[in-house]
């Protein structure tokens, strides 16, 4: 009906965190690489969840 009103898998939930995560580390890098690397850190590690899952999908 409404594609906004739709449950988002864990998949798209991921993906979107992980994007999110890639701006705000591109953000913060330009001012302040330690937090900046903790950010890609954390959105390497939802990376990693992102390709399980595919991999199990598939």
């Amino acid at each position: 009906m409404f594609p906004w009103l739709k449950n988002k898998t864990e998949l798209q939930k991921l993906q979107y965190h992980y994007c999110k995560l890639m701006k705000n580390a591109y953000k913060l890098a330009l001012t302040d690489k330690d937090k900046s690397d903790q950010l890609h850190k954390k959105a390497n590690e939802i990376l990693v969840k992102i390709k399980k899952i595919e991999k199990q999908l598939a």
